[in-house]
């Protein structure tokens, strides 16, 4: 059996990949694996689970909750809810595991499973290596040790989730935004009714697209994979910001009030130097990726604020954060945690933290944003090439050397080898796009000749 688990849980296309038979088996492996663990000691388990509305969610959450039940593990059903909701819930309610079945912004035919432990961080690594192993065990043959009788877990629709995750988001928001007007895509997804009434409750007039989700229609052509028909409704409807969540609202895009995106690098920034003023920013540090922009990088130091950065991946991300203590980080694709109030990305707390912040100073969001400038960033993938060799080619060590001697402090060059497929990827950085143009294609070629 191949490694099921990704960096952001078990996904595939559902009914294909990502059966039924599978997610109640990885259900039922998780939750001897906790228990084996000692995490139910002493006490009946209890878990939240929770969907995105994809047609198959409802046979997944079905298969997820029985796998579960059958183990002895009381679930507590929440429905269609973001991702964030199902982590803070499982955390707020005092519950052992967390279940959220979403494929984030994948297409619709995919799904996925994740895992939270206590509290509602992310299932740790070994514990991920253990369920597959387990499950695998059974899947084999071996029999389960199953409770019977009172033994068995019991299900209830916990239908206050959804008030009680609009009332933590109240809870934290720094001030009203009461004057604004706002422009929201939901995806179709998960976020459809929490951020309209989050916003709503806020204070803000709000406009929104994407919000109808039917089963099927899930990131098609809405949300932040697709934000043109946000920029355009920002500007038809005269609004001073608009918000882009994707399918389980774990990102957040934005659009400025002329219609200009305002990626997570930008929103990153803005954040940081409202959280530095209010006292927030612990270490007065903001952790992104090796894939942010140099730009915010270099608007960082100038403003003393210290980055480290990580792998791609906000799972990197939020693990430098718990390691060192940091309070905020992020990714260029919208992916922004703020650790004193959610242990995972949350779209729609990060947007309406932004509108806070435009409501609090009276500054327009493309003023806010031009703390940093995004420096032209070209990316090329080199395909059918040894990525194993990325680190240990001479011809190409030397070829980057070159480079960026050539792109100076206002350049960058990374070169990173794809996690999933037999090519290597190609980032240049350059205060001009024509530069960056020409200094990529160049290591493109040596990549293929180096490597192929």
């Amino acid at each position: 059996m191949g490694r099921l688990f990704g960096t952001d849980g078990v996904r595939g296309v559902a009914n294909a990949d990502l059966t039924a038979e599978l997610a109640l088996g990885l259900s039922v492996a998780a939750a001897h694996v906790l228990a084996e663990a000692g995490t139910f000691e002493g006490h009946r388990a209890t878990a939240v689970v929770g969907r995105d509305p994809r047609a198959s969610g409802e046979f997944l959450e079905a298969a997820v909750v029985a796998g579960l039940a059958s183990a002895g593990v009381d679930v507590l059903r929440v429905g269609v809810l973001p991702t964030p909701a199902v982590a803070y819930l499982t955390g707020a309610l005092g519950a052992d595991l967390g279940v959220m079945l979403s494929a984030s912004h994948n297409a619709m035919p995919d799904n996925g499973i994740k895992f939270f432990a206590r509290g509602g961080h992310k299932l740790a690594d070994e514990l991920e290596v253990r369920i597959e192993k387990v499950y695998e065990q059974h899947r084999s043959g071996e029999a389960w040790d199953r409770p019977t009788g009172a033994g068995v877990g019991r299900v209830t629709d916990y239908d206050e989730g959804f008030d009680k995750y609009i009332a933590h988001l109240m809870g934290v928001l720094p001030n009203r935004l009461d004057g604004l007007k706002v422009v929201l895509d939901e995806a179709h997804g998960a976020a459809s009714r929490v951020s309209p009434e989050a916003f709503a409750r806020a204070g803000a007039e709000i406009v929104t697209i994407g919000a109808e989700p039917d089963g099927l229609n899930i990131n098609d052509g809405y949300g932040s994979t697709h934000m043109e028909r946000l920029q355009a409704a920002v500007v038809e409807h005269g609004a001073d910001l608009g918000i882009a969540h994707d399918g389980d609202a774990d990102r957040c895009l934005a659009v400025d009030a002329a219609g200009q995106e305002v990626d997570g690098d930008q929103i990153l920034a803005v954040l940081a130097l409202a959280m530095r003023e209010a006292g927030q920013l612990r270490k007065n540090t903001v952790v992104g990726t090796v894939m942010s922009n140099l730009g915010f990088k270099l608007a960082m130091e100038g403003e003393g604020i210290g980055v480290v950065q990580t792998g791609v991946g906000d799972r990197y991300v939020l693990e430098s954060m718990k390691e060192h203590g940091y309070a905020l980080g992020g990714e260029q694709s919208g992916h922004v945690i703020v650790l004193d109030h959610a242990t995972t990305g949350d779209g729609t707390l990060t947007g309406l933290m932004l509108a806070a912040r435009i409501a609090a100073t009276g500054r327009g969001l493309a003023d806010l944003a031009g703390v940093m400038s995004r420096l032209p960033q070209i990316l090329i993938n080199v395909p059918d090439v040894d990525k194993s060799r990325v680190g240990t080619s001479a011809e190409l060590a030397a070829a980057v050397a070159d480079a960026e001697r050539e792109l100076g402090a206002t350049g960058r060059v990374l070169l990173r080898p794809s996690g999933t497929e037999p090519l290597v990827r190609v980032m240049v950085e350059a205060a001009d796009i024509e530069q960056a143009k020409a200094v990529a294609g160049r290591l493109a070629d040596v990549v293929k000749s180096a490597l192929g």
